[in-house]
This record gives C-alpha cells, structure tokens and sequence, in this order.
C-alpha cells in the first residue's frame, strides 16, 4: 500500500503569494506556470504535480472561503475556517481591493447585470483578468447597496460593515458618492481625468458641500448634497458687480509673479474666467447644473488655460489669489457672502489643481 503524508491544522493556512494570484483571477493552471518561472519550490525540489496539488488545494479553500467575503460579518462569525486575527484582515482587506483603473472605467456606469455581461470589455482595456474585473464589480455593487441609504459618512460606514482600510474605504466611498448623485465622468473630454483625481474631487465636495459640513451625528448624510448652501451660492452673483475691484486687488497680487506674458494675458481675460467662476456658483442648486460641474470645469476654465498656455503653477496662484481678494473684500461688508466664497472656493480650488493636466 502507498504511503500517504497529513498534515492536520487548528489553523487555516492562506499563502499570501498564491492567494494574490486568485485575487487577480488566475486560473490554477495559470498560477502554477507563474509560480514554477518565479522558482517556487525549487530550493526543495518540489515537483511540478506536488506544486499544482498544493495550489488547487488553496484555491479550493479560498473558493469556500469567498461566500464568507461576501458578507465579511458572517466571516468573523464563522466556525469553519480558523483564521487568526491578522490573516483575517489580510484576506478581507485583499478580497475588496480594487485597481484603479478598472474603478475608473466602472465609473458614471450602471451597476446592472447587463453591464456585469460587458465586463469582458473593461478587462480587455484595463489588461485586468475578467475573473477580477467581476469580482471588482461585483463588490462595488455589494457595497453600494449596503451603504447608499445608510445614515452618517459613506467611509465610516463601509470600513465598519466590510472591515477594510480606511484608505481602501475612501475609494468605495468615491464610487458610491458620484453613482448617488450621478456626476457626469463618463464624457470624452473626461476620460483624461484617473480614478485618484475624481477620487480627490469627490472627497472635497462630500467635505465641503454636503449636510455633514461642521456637522456630526447619524442623521447627516454625505451623500446628500446641503441644499440650502447651493441655493444661497446664487448670493455670489452680487460679486460681478464688484468685478472691477477684484481684479484690482488680484492683478496687484499677482504682476510680481508672473512673467509679463502670463500677466497680459491674465489681464486680458480676466472677466471670462471671473464670470465662469460665478456663473457655476450660482447655477449649482440645479441638479442637471451639479451632476455636470467636472464638464463645466473643463469648458469653461481648463480648456481656456490650456489654449492659453497656462501651466499648474499659473493656475494655482490665479486661485489663491482670487480667492482671498474677494474674502479681504468683503471682510468689512458683507460676512455672508464671505463665507459661502470660502466654502464654495474650497473645493473648486482642490478640483481644478486636480484637473488641470497639460
């Protein structure tokens, strides 16, 4: 009779190196051939049949594992599979890890079953295996579903009902906010802007401009937008008047910076970027006029910087001395309007250092 080897465990024994290979959808057959080239079992003189035995045995754990990682409260409950502490959270923390790329084209789309058959498209783009381009998809829609409707911030929310990290929980946090609200992402002229750029964009505006601005408490939701702020923004509108004065106090900011070109051309078309600013302001409180802020943006601010030759640096500046020649403006006026400027200037200043690529 042939001898036959067990080993017996308490504890379930997860290979970090090979479940990284499920993770980003290796076959079996596939992650033997990578682990084989990278010189896995070599030192011991492993063969290739015990090498491809030991990884169909982990990959047919990590397959019962994953209707635990579906529900990961029903994982800390579980009896079946002994993990300790530490390799709990790796596999989690693993398991809802997505690549920003295919975050990126997940974005501004429905997060249907029609589209979950068009996934094979995302992976072909992305060079991402469709086995993990699904499971992506499929935990961005497990998640939405579980925190859209759930009082209090969409980070603390996810990282207490997933267990994962809070920087992993902002990415979640981002899709599920600009799918709440439906933010265009999705036009041409868009497709320039990463994942980790609407990411930051995202993050401003659930920050600055929602309920839970200066408020905390489990009745404020960030993923409702502060009505009442968009509407009063209209209350800018009373700064083109003050356009003159305005650019005054920024033209005498910014002349010793700028190149003489720079600044001639800045003078020029001054009013164009000041209206602009104002008219996007004002227009917010729509839904349609919100949903298309990153366009707004991109027509009416980035694109004329670039035919212009502006560069980050430029940009940056413009901002930060715009912003505060309106707040010393009005700081003996009309307190007000200073603070709904500041509070609007916040994320808008964030956004376009974001967006402003050359």
């Amino acid at each position: 009779m042939a001898d036959v080897d067990v080993f017996i465990s308490n504890y379930t024994l997860v290979d970090p190196e090979i479940y990284q290979l499920w993770i980003e959808g290796f076959s079996s057959s596939e992650a033997v051939t990578y682990l084989k080239q990278k010189g896995f079992g070599h030192s011991m003189g492993a063969p290739s049949d015990l090498i491809a035995s030991d990884v169909l045995d982990h990959y047919r754990t990590y397959s019962l594992i994953e209707l635990y990682l579906n529900a990961p409260t029903k994982l800390m409950e579980q009896s079946c599979f002994q993990l300790e502490p530490h390799v709990r959270d790796l596999i989690t923390e693993k398991y809802y890890s997505i690549d920003d790329v295919v975050a990126r084209e997940i974005l501004g789309k429905k997060l249907s079953s029609r589209y979950r058959k068009d996934l094979d498209e995302v992976a072909e783009k992305t060079c991402v295996k469709l086995k993990s381009v699904r499971r992506q998809f499929d935990n961005v829609k497990r998640i939405f579903k579980a925190v859209e409707e759930m009082p209090g911030t969409l980070t603390n929310n996810i990282k207490q009902h997933f267990f994962i990290s809070n920087d992993l929980a902002k990415k979640y946090a981002c899709i599920v906010f600009l799918a709440c609200l439906r933010f265009e992402t999705t036009k041409k002229k868009l497709q320039y802007l990463s994942f980790s750029d609407l990411l930051t964009c995202s993050h401003a505006i659930m920050i600055y401009w929602t309920y839970t601005y200066q408020h905390t408490g489990p009745e404020y939701y960030d993923t409702e937008m502060d009505k009442e702020f968009l509407l009063d923004l209209r209350e800018l509108r009373c700064l083109l008047d003050k356009e003159k004065e305005i650019k005054h106090l920024v033209c005498l900011r910014l002349k010793p910076v700028l190149l003489e070109r720079a600044f001639h051309e800045l003078d020029t078309n001054f009013r164009s970027y000041w209206r602009a600013l104002i008219t996007i302001a004002c227009n917010l409180h729509r839904n349609r006029e919100l949903r298309d802020l990153f366009v707004d943006l991109c027509e009416k601010l980035i694109d004329p910087w670039r035919q212009n030759g502006w560069n980050r640096e430029q940009v940056n500046k413009f901002l930060a001395s715009i912003t505060q020649s309106v707040l010393d403006l009005e700081i003996s006026r009309d307190q007000e309007t200073r603070c709904l400027w500041d509070r609007y200037m916040q994320v808008i200043t964030i956004c376009l250092d974001k967006m402003y690529h050359i």
